[in-house]
């Protein structure tokens, strides 16, 4: 008997032993960042794991293009992330019906989801349900190399309407500069253009009205005008050669090496363009500008002139995933992180009352247009859902190279838009 009980005392202390070492791991998959980033969010998972012994926090990152069609796999199997990158819209809402992900708003700290707009709220929620939450907005601007612009003759400031903008790229080709440096071979660079026309175009209701069937729905007036000015732009020949076998992240490069005078991307590319060139350096900040997409003179539908494209990044949390995880995505988007985010030039931080930590200019620019805009539409190809969406880069890569018509392209998009 005392034998067995010394066995038994010694299973119990084993079993101790092992419960006290068990390890909770987190797992976070992220589109890949550039170093700064990478860095900086190794900080926060450090400083959450030094506050909660037993857990372990990992981040993995993936390219853009590879993560978006990996993701859904993911998602279905055993390897699935706890938390994972996401741009909110009908992609969130498809994968909260499919199951993959789960309720959050009883497990975050109490009052915690106060400390966060209500749009950023909104484009985390299915069905007034929260999925995930919003890390930082993003706009889509062009940025500009002045030194070309400045020796093309071309003031910046005076392009204000689509008409002005079409002007500068036929002065920028006059003088011998490269107009626009652009991705198209990863397409979603392409539909910034469709989708900031559509919207100048439509006014603000246009998407909403267009999801909705309403007027034709995405066969509407305002989006067959949209392809038609793109086309405009790109009968002219304004981007880089072969810049349909140009990825983006190439293309952010040769912007940043000073190889066009017009990039149409968002205000995240400001330190990775940088790190893609290849000095390493990039532009200065004195040789570079944003202005918003220019306004339509006389749009289908007015209202639009203000709206601002971009996105309203953040996560969701997975099915599967464990409570320590929601605890570390609340941690994550403290007001001290985000803070901290916003001051080494990382992103524009969400959480209300951050915004004071802005000192980058082009940030601060980009959080005034937000701010001030008539509606934030967030980017097509996420916002419609992924087959839509994929739908939306190939006919603006199709109308970019002229393989299609404004009119098929949208009658594209709305069959999609029916049969997703």
């Amino acid at each position: 008997m005392k034998h067995i009980a010394a066995v038994f005392t010694a299973l119990l202390g084993v079993a101790g032993a092992q419960a006290a070492n068990a390890q909770t791991t987190i797992n976070v998959l992220r589109v890949a960042v550039n170093d700064e980033q990478e860095t900086y969010f190794e900080q926060i998972a450090k400083a959450f794991e030094a506050q909660h012994e037993g857990v372990d926090v990992t981040f993995e990152y993936i390219a853009n293009e590879a993560y978006k069609s990996k993701l859904p796999t993911l998602l279905q199997s055993n390897a699935r992330p706890d938390i994972f990158y996401s741009w909110g819209g009908q992609t969130l809402m498809e994968q909260a019906e499919a199951g993959f992900l789960q309720p959050i708003s009883d497990l975050l700290p109490e009052g915690f989801a106060e400390t966060m707009p209500e749009a950023g709220l909104r484009a985390y929620s299915v069905d007034d349900t929260l999925y995930g939450l919003p890390q930082y907005p993003t706009e889509v601007v062009f940025w500009v190399n002045t030194a070309l612009t400045e020796k093309a003759g071309l003031d910046i400031e005076a392009i204000k309407t689509w008409e002005d903008f079409l002007a500068a790229v036929q002065t920028l080709k006059d003088a011998g500069i490269t107009p626009i440096i652009a991705g198209g071979q990863d397409k979603w660079p392409l539909h910034f253009y469709w989708s900031y026309l559509a919207l100048r175009e439509g006014g603000p209701d246009a998407v909403a009205k267009a999801m909705a069937g309403e007027d034709g729905g995405f066969e509407s007036a305002a989006f067959i005008e949209a392809g038609k000015e793109f086309q405009r732009l790109t009968g002219m020949e304004p981007f880089q050669p072969g810049f349909m076998g140009t990825t983006y992240e190439t293309a952010s490069g040769m912007f940043a090496d000073g190889e066009g005078a017009f990039h149409l991307m968002g205000d995240w590319d400001y330190l990775p363009m940088r790190e893609r060139s290849t000095s390493g350096k990039g532009l200065p900040d004195e040789q570079l500008a944003i202005i918003s997409f220019p306004t339509i003179t006389d749009p289908v539908t007015p209202g639009g002139e203000t709206a601002t494209l971009g996105g309203i990044n953040g996560w969701a949390v997975s099915s599967s995933a464990e409570p320590e995880a929601v605890e570390f995505l609340a941690f994550m988007l403290n007001a001290e992180n985000q803070r901290e985010g916003a001051r080494q030039e990382l992103f524009i931080p969400i959480v209300k009352g951050t915004g004071d930590a802005l000192e980058n200019p082009f940030f601060t620019e980009v959080s005034k247009h937000i701010e001030n805009s008539s509606y934030h539409q967030i980017f097509l190809d996420q916002f419609l859902g992924a087959s839509v969406g994929a739908t939306v880069n190939d006919a603006s890569a199709d109308l970019a190279q002229g393989a299609t018509t404004p009119e098929d392209a949208a009658a594209q998009i709305q069959e999609a838009w029916e049969f997703r």
